[in-house]
């Protein structure tokens, strides 16, 4: 069997340092807001190239605290609209409405699949105060446009990095690094994945860092004395320690990854089967490996009967969802095929080259 994703083997390759790590927050005696955190905070904020890195407790916090500290600070208010792709997992959205702004969703680049810069200016109006372009599958979004537009209209760029890590633009800075503040994941799957949940936030914004390190935790900056009605969000000291030691394979687990892409890219040919945009730049970190077929569940079939497991990232898009009934009746064309058509092969930094010759064999046979 070839795994979608072997995280057991992923994480084996640095048992060693993870233990060692592990057992040194173990005989600290201090498991929150310790020196784990901090020095991940600031190895990540460097890796990333920005002023502040704050840890939080997983991806969807970080969105949330980003847009919740824009609010506290008089930036957004409630009803507010931020533009955001209508071709994103649910996650995206989730973080405006939970703050009560309202999302306007924007069909992406059918060449991407990333939010379709050329489509955003039809959607501002005068109360749009945002757009939070995904760098969906670990590839950057045009953010040269997407930054000019938000320029032009005095709105706020918040990426959604949670699948891109260490991505670099054409002017060489890193995803995280790309807007006014941008959020993160460390989901066990991730590129850069914890042994639990865990996220966090980066920005060169030192009034919105000091807001967010606050609302995560409780809305305090000071012990018992409460700023904001805030959550509690933290990374904790293990995940923190476990995700420092990782950081420093990340880009050769990118590499590795964009070299597995390649070989698909190169090797499979089959008619039936579109494969996606690559254009050999290291903004894309395939986090995902995702074709487009239009016989999809007979593909994801055959490639299971041979041994090779695959997933669908998305099956159902945001807007077709049932917390979403009042988007129900939109139609989103771009987005409804994809989501119906996309499938995602394995890969992953300890695939060997066997499996990915059978990968390739197998769906050349099809």
């Amino acid at each position: 069997m070839i795994k979608f994703l072997d995280l057991l083997k992923v994480n084996q390759q640095y048992e060693k340092e993870i233990k060692v790590a592990m057992n040194q927050v173990f005989d600290s005696g201090w498991y929150i807001q310790g020196e784990a955190v901090k020095r991940f905070e600031q190895n990540y904020a460097d890796f990333c190239g920005t002023k502040h890195c704050i840890g939080v407790a997983n991806g969807l916090d970080a969105l949330i605290l980003i847009i919740r500290a824009y609010k506290e600070l008089g930036v957004f208010n409630e009803g507010d609209e931020i533009i955001v792709p209508s071709n994103t997992y649910i996650a995206s959205i989730l973080a405006i409405s939970e703050n009560n702004l309202i999302p306007v969703l924007v069909e992406p680049d059918e060449k991407t699949f990333n939010l379709n810069p050329a489509r955003i200016e039809e959607h501002i109006t005068p109360k749009t105060k945002a757009i939070l372009p995904v760098h969906l599958y670990g590839q950057l979004c045009d953010m040269q446009a997407i930054n000019a537009i938000a320029q032009k209209h005095n709105l706020k760029v918040i990426e959604d990095a949670a699948q891109s890590h260490g991505a670099v633009s054409k002017d060489g800075r890193k995803s995280g690094n790309l807007g006014d503040a941008a959020g993160h994941s460390f989901y066990p799957g991730k590129n850069l994945g914890a042994l639990g949940d865990g996220g966090a936030v980066t920005t060169n914004d030192d009034e919105l860092a000091t807001a967010i390190r606050a609302i995560a935790n409780y809305g305090s900056h000071k012990k018992y004395h409460n700023i904001y009605k805030g959550p509690n969000s933290r990374l904790d000291e293990l995940q923190a320690a476990i995700l420092d030691v990782k950081l420093n394979n990340l880009d050769k687990d990118s590499e590795r990854r964009c070299e597995i892409a390649t070989q698909y890219i190169s090797g499979i040919n089959n008619p039936k089967i579109q494969l996606p945009y690559y254009s050999n730049t290291k903004d894309h970190v395939f986090h995902l490996f995702v074709i487009r077929t239009l016989e999809r569940e007979k593909l994801q079939e055959y490639l299971s009967n041979h041994g090779i497991q695959t997933v669908i990232h998305y099956p159902i898009p945001p807007h077709k969802q049932d917390a979403y009934l009042e988007l129900n009746a939109w139609s989103f064309p771009i987005s409804e095929a994809l989501h119906n058509e996309v499938l995602s092969l394995p890969i992953s930094p300890v695939m060997t080259e066997n499996e990915i010759k059978i990968v390739i064999k197998v769906i050349n046979g099809f």
